[in-house]
C-alpha cells in the first residue's frame, strides 16, 4: 500500500489540474456549442450569467452551465470575478486568443469542420502548464494516469477517487466523479444502435468528439466495459502531432533544446498519452514536418531518438499549427496575442490569479509590485 501511495503521489495531479468535478451538468460538448459561446462572450463577459442566456445561446438553462464549463475546459475562455467596485462578485468570462484564432468567423475553423480541430481541442482539454492547467482532472487521470486500457465505470471512478484523495486537500463526493466518468464515455464512445452497430450521423452531431475513435464499448449488456483504442489515427494530421509535441516540450524549456521521443509518447501529460498513439507514429509525424523545417531535427544518441529544436518550442509550435490552417495570423486585421491582451486585460489577471494559487508569493497586480 505504501508503494502504491508513493507511486500515485508522484502523479502530481494537483500540479496538472484544478480540483473541479461534474460541472458539465452531465452534458458532453455538443456540435456548435463552442462557436456559439465564443461569439457571445466576445461581446459580453456576462453572457452566461444573463437572464436571457438560454435564449441567446439557444439551449436550456442547464445547457448554458455546460457550455460555460466546456468553454473554460477547452481553454477558450478564462474567468475572473468582478471587483467590489463593480457591485458584482460574479465570475465573468473572457475569450482567449486561442478562441479568437480558432472560432472567430475569420478564424482557423469556426465550425470545427476540419477533423484536426477536434484533436487540437482534445489536446487543449488535457494539456497543462503553469497558468494553463487542465480543468478536467477526471479526464486527465483517464488519459494520462490510468494503468489500464480496458475498464468498467467503477474501475475508472475508483482510480480517480484515489488520485484525487492523494492530490487535493479536499475532494468531491464520489458521485461527482462517477458523473465525470459517465460523461467521458458519452463524449468519446459512439452510441450503439439496437443491432449493435455504431451510431449514425446524428450521434456525431450530438458530440463530435466521438468521431476521434479514442474509446469503444467492449462489454456486453449489463456488464459494460470500455477500452482505449489503438492503431492508425487517420484524422490526426502530422502538424497537429508536431504542435502538441512542441507545446509539451515548451513546459520545460522556452529555448532551443530537445526532448526524447520516449517522453513524448509515454510520459503523463504527453501527446502520446493524450492521443493514444505510440512512439513510431509520433516519430513518423515529426519526421514529415521536420523535412520542411531546418529548425526541427530528429536526432539519435545512445540508442535514444529525440526531437531537437533550435527555436522557442512554443512559438515554433504555433508557426506549425498556423501553417496547417493556411496562416490565420497573417490575415488582415488579425490581432496578435499582445493586441488581444490589451482588448481583454482580464485574461492576464486571471492567469496571474491561477499562478498565485501555486505560488502564494506571486503578486496579483501592478500595485502589489510597487
Amino acid at each position: 500500500m505504501d508503494t502504491e501511495k508513493s507511486r500515485m503521489s508522484d502523479s502530481r495531479l494537483a500540479e496538472a489540474a484544478h480540483s473541479q468535478f461534474a460541472r458539465h451538468e452531465t452534458f458532453a460538448p455538443r456540435f456548435g456549442w463552442l462557436h456559439k459561446a465564443y461569439m457571445q462572450v466576445k461581446d459580453n463577459p456576462e453572457a452566461f450569467l444573463a437572464d436571457d442566456a438560454p435564449v441567446l445561446l439557444g439551449v436550456g438553462k442547464n445547457m448554458v452551465h455546460a457550455m460555460r464549463y466546456w468553454s473554460r475546459a477547452f481553454k477558450l475562455t478564462r474567468e475572473l470575478r468582478g471587483s467590489e467596485d463593480s457591485g458584482s462578485r460574479a465570475m465573468y468570462s473572457y475569450p482567449t486568443w486561442e478562441a479568437r484564432w480558432l472560432l472567430d468567423e475569420d478564424g482557423a475553423d469556426p465550425y470545427l469542420e476540419e477533423p484536426g480541430s477536434l484533436w487540437l481541442l482534445h489536446w487543449w482539454l488535457l494539456s497543462s502548464r503553469p497558468g494553463w492547467k487542465s480543468w478536467t482532472p477526471s479526464w486527465y487521470v483517464a488519459f494520462h494516469l490510468a494503468p489500464f486500457s480496458r475498464f468498467t465505470a467503477a474501475d475508472l471512478t475508483q482510480l480517480i477517487v484515489r488520485h484525487v484523495n492523494l492530490s487535493f486537500g479536499e475532494g468531491p463526493v464520489e458521485a461527482s466523479i462517477a458523473k465525470d466518468v459517465d460523461c467521458i464515455t458519452k463524449m468519446y464512445v459512439p452510441a450503439r444502435r439496437k443491432d449493435g452497430a455504431p451510431g449514425a450521423l446524428e450521434d456525431l452531431l450530438a458530440c463530435p468528439f466521438r468521431d476521434l475513435g479514442l474509446l469503444e464499448q467492449v462489454g456486453q449488456r449489463g456488464s459494460a466495459e470500455w477500452q482505449f483504442t489503438s492503431g492508425t489515427r487517420t484524422s490526426l494530421q502530422a502538424k497537429i502531432i508536431a504542435y502538441a509535441c512542441l507545446d509539451y516540450a515548451a513546459r520545460t524549456t522556452r529555448h532551443g533544446s530537445s526532448i526524447s521521443l520516449a517522453r513524448l509518447a509515454n510520459e503523463a501529460g504527453s501527446p502520446g498519452r493524450a492521443f493514444r498513439v505510440r512512439e513510431p507514429v509520433i516519430a513518423a509525424a515529426l519526421e514529415r514536418v521536420a523535412g520542411d523545417r531546418s529548425e526541427l531535427q530528429i536526432v539519435e544518441a545512445v540508442g535514444q531518438r529525440s526531437l531537437a529544436f533550435s527555436l522557442d518550442p512554443f512559438e515554433l509550435a504555433w508557426d506549425i499549427l498556423d501553417e496547417q490552417y493556411d496562416n490565420v495570423r497573417e490575415r488582415p486585421g488579425f490581432p496578435s496575442r499582445e493586441e488581444w491582451g490589451r482588448t481583454y486585460p482580464q485574461l492576464a489577471e486571471a492567469e496571474r490569479r491561477e499562478l498565485k494559487q501555486q505560488d502564494p508569493q506571486l503578486p496579483l497586480n501592478d500595485e502589489e509590485n510597487a
